[in-house]
């Protein structure tokens, strides 16, 4: 689940037009919000998912059955293992489902923009305040352009990962706080070996696990784009900012060509064999998810978690991250919208629902009430993301009409930067805000 929902997906041109073109299937004649389902009225529903680890596929099964006790009269009909473009197939041909869930967040844009509902006059009916329900940053990216096409369904955050054992034998007392920190302590812990690594403090290469740019200049608060839609990357000085520290720490800890070499021998993320778990790497950016692997692994490790370090000049903000996770949705031409409004609402807004699955699951709650409550699970470990999700200053990737393709411009130019291939930031950012810009503007036609 965490590989499909953290890499950065582009959909095949083919799922693009399903939505750009407004082809989503024929709609129902009467205004769905209008409707209502009465108890006596038997209603079948059907509810496509992405989860396909049978712990997963175990954990919504029980919600779906404590919802079906609820409202004996609607029947839940589950699909598993279902992508988004399998999703978006569905609803142009007519024959999709009634609810659907995605990983991808970077797809909401291309979700709202006529595949699935605007669930707002749904929220305004059943008198649910979005805003206060709902963790700030989960709201702004189940959005787009004022359609609140989907709901979270829990989420991710991401923090760090640190090797108790190591920092105190290299004399560290706690996690770096600031990059002018992170920088020392990363030094600080790397131990050459040859022309390799015994030890590494950090690897900071952008292919490595989850280092995508988003999930790190989120420290900084970053703006992707103006007020009126246009890229903003090269204004932004967060982003060169970033990406100076991000270079001169790779040059700092032995170049490129030796970082990558090493990066080659890690393990599989999704395994014991994680360069983190496996004592490669000294700290390691991570979502809440690694807290239970680490346990389920069996690895002999001592460690612990803190919020990813910010820039020194922003050391208030210290606590903040990057956030994202599951969206849920009604398709647009969905038949039964009354009965499926009535299973979105329980999946996203209902404090027992939502506890047991993220304990189930080992996800963050997407609601206040569900974070708050005594049955969630919160070891001293895990509890550094609930507390990094709600944060104010956490934030997210903005959704767009392209299932994202600007963070994929953003980060082709990354590699090039961190490999030296790429020499002038300045007109290299410059360059990314034409790309986007150009794609944001075929997108929209």
């Amino acid at each position: 689940m965490h590989a499909s929902r953290h890499t950065l997906i582009a959909l095949a041109i083919a799922s693009v037009a399903v939505v750009t073109s407004g082809c989503t299937g024929s709609s129902p004649s009467t205004d769905p919000v209008a409707t209502t389902v009465a108890p006596t009225e038997k209603v079948t529903i059907t509810f496509w998912h992405g989860w396909s680890q049978p712990s997963e596929v175990k954990a919504i099964a029980d919600n779906i059955a404590a919802f079906q006790k609820l409202h004996p009269n609607i029947t839940v009909k589950t699909v598993p293992n279902v992508a988004d473009d399998k999703i978006l197939q569905g609803i142009r041909g007519g024959n999709g489902p009634d609810v659907v869930s995605s990983f991808t967040t970077d797809n909401v844009g291309m979700f709202c923009n006529g595949a699935l509902m605007d669930l707002n006059p749904w929220l305004a009916k059943s008198g649910v305040d979005k805003n206060s329900v709902f963790l700030k940053p989960m709201v702004e990216y189940t959005q787009y352009q004022g359609k609140q096409c989907t709901l979270p369904l829990l989420g991710d955050a991401y923090g760090m990962y640190y090797n108790k054992a190591m920092f105190a034998a290299a004399g560290i007392s706690a996690p770096p706080r600031t990059w002018s920190e992170f920088k020392a302590d990363a030094v600080k812990l790397t131990k050459q070996s040859g022309a390799s690594y015994s030890q590494l403090g950090f690897m900071p290469t952008f292919h490595g696990y989850e280092n995508a740019i988003a999930h790190w200049v989120s420290q900084s608060g970053p703006t992707y784009f103006s007020a009126d839609g246009k890229a903003n990357i090269d204004k932004d000085p967060a982003f060169a900012d970033f990406l100076t520290m991000q270079k001169d720490l790779v040059d700092s800890l032995g170049g490129f060509a030796r970082l990558e070499k090493y990066r080659n021998g890690f393990g599989e993320e999704f395994s014991p064999q994680n360069a983190f778990e496996a004592g490669k790497v000294a700290m390691q950016i991570d979502g809440e998810w690694r807290t239970v692997s680490i346990r389920d692994d069996g690895v002999k490790l001592d460690w612990a978690t803190a919020p990813l370090p910010v820039p020194d000049d922003q050391a208030a903000s210290y606590g903040r991250g990057y956030v994202s996770g599951t969206v849920v949705g009604i398709p647009a031409n969905s038949k039964h919208a009354a009965a499926a409004w009535e299973f979105v609402k329980y999946l996203t807004t209902d404090t027992t629902a939502l506890v047991t699955f993220a304990n189930a699951i080992h996800n963050v709650p997407s609601t206040h009430a569900a974070m708050s409550s005594p049955d969630l699970d919160k070891d001293a470990q895990f509890a550094t993301f609930l507390q990094i999700a709600q944060n104010e200053q956490s934030n997210t990737t903005p959704a767009s009409p392209n299932g994202g393709q600007y963070q994929t411009i953003l980060q082709d130019f990354t590699y090039k930067w961190e490999s030296g291939q790429a020499k002038d930031l300045t007109s290299g950012l410059a360059d990314v805000d034409q790309q986007i810009d150009k794609a944001n503007a075929q997108a929209k036609g």
